[in-house]
């Protein structure tokens, strides 16, 4: 019997052994997670919130669900039937926010994080690229500028549209030297009348007016001119240095 009972004993050693080693070994792995996820949350970069609200100008009007970027699509949110927006774990760094709306401008913002100061971010507003840029507080009040439309509006017919029209502008002018042409001409020297006829006769028949023009290029037409044209003998005056010639009575 006690020879029995010795090989028993002993037969349950290794069992008890082996559950302890493999509670320590247990024990050890789930020590070294901990340790590793505690140096890895250690070593990463703190990260923070951006968050915000868009606005339009109009408080009865709505805003459908718009799409927000950060740094080109980088990060990329959706905002809420009321309009609020948020970033999670951003970086440290400068990231600049575009709002992606096809019908309303809002402005960009750019955001600057640093690690010393992640719940406090500073942000600069800029109501179009290149634009005077003002500082503004975190959480972001973005509030449409304008609207943008795509259509223009068919304007209706107004009588002033006809005076646009050059071909109109044209024919007015025509008809008022028709009507006040008469007129001048009332005041005029016979010879200025002569002078007028003559440059409306060569209007009418640019032949005329072309013949005329090469005439007083060549000088072709001088010797027709001469026929018409007589000179006048002017006299020496005694002013001119002339001397006059005086006629003695006959006796």
């Amino acid at each position: 019997v006690v020879r029995v009972g010795f090989w028993h004993h002993h037969g349950n050693r290794p069992n008890h052994i082996h559950s302890t080693m493999t509670k320590t070994l247990l024990l050890l792995t789930a020590l070294s997670l901990i340790l590793g996820c505690i140096s890895a949350s250690s070593s990463s970069p703190p990260t923070a919130s951006i968050q915000g609200r868009l606005r339009l100008p109009d408080p009865a009007a709505s805003l459908n669900s718009t799409r927000i970027t950060l740094n080109d699509g980088s990060f990329t949110t959706y905002t809420q039937p009321n309009g609020d927006f948020i970033f999670h774990r951003v970086p440290p760094g400068v990231h600049l926010l575009d709002v992606q709306s096809r019908q309303h401008h809002f402005s960009q913002v750019k955001i600057q994080l640093l690690e010393d100061a992640m719940d406090s971010p500073k942000c600069i507003e800029y109501v179009y690229p290149g634009a005077p840029k003002q500082a503004m507080p975190h959480p972001l009040e973005l509030t449409a500028h304008a609207s943008y439309e795509y259509y223009e509006k068919r304007q209706g017919f107004s009588i002033f549209s006809i005076f646009k029209n050059p071909m109109i502008l044209m024919m007015l002018f025509t008809g008022g030297m028709l009507f006040l042409m008469p007129k001048m001409m009332e005041d005029m020297d016979p010879e200025q009348k002569e002078m007028m006829q003559k440059q409306m006769e060569f209007q009418q028949d640019p032949s005329k007016m072309l013949s005329s023009m090469l005439k007083g290029l060549t000088g072709a037409g001088d010797d027709d001119e001469g026929d018409s044209y007589v000179p006048i003998e002017r006299k020496p005056s005694a002013k001119a240095g002339g001397k006059t010639v005086r006629r003695g009575k006959r006796d």
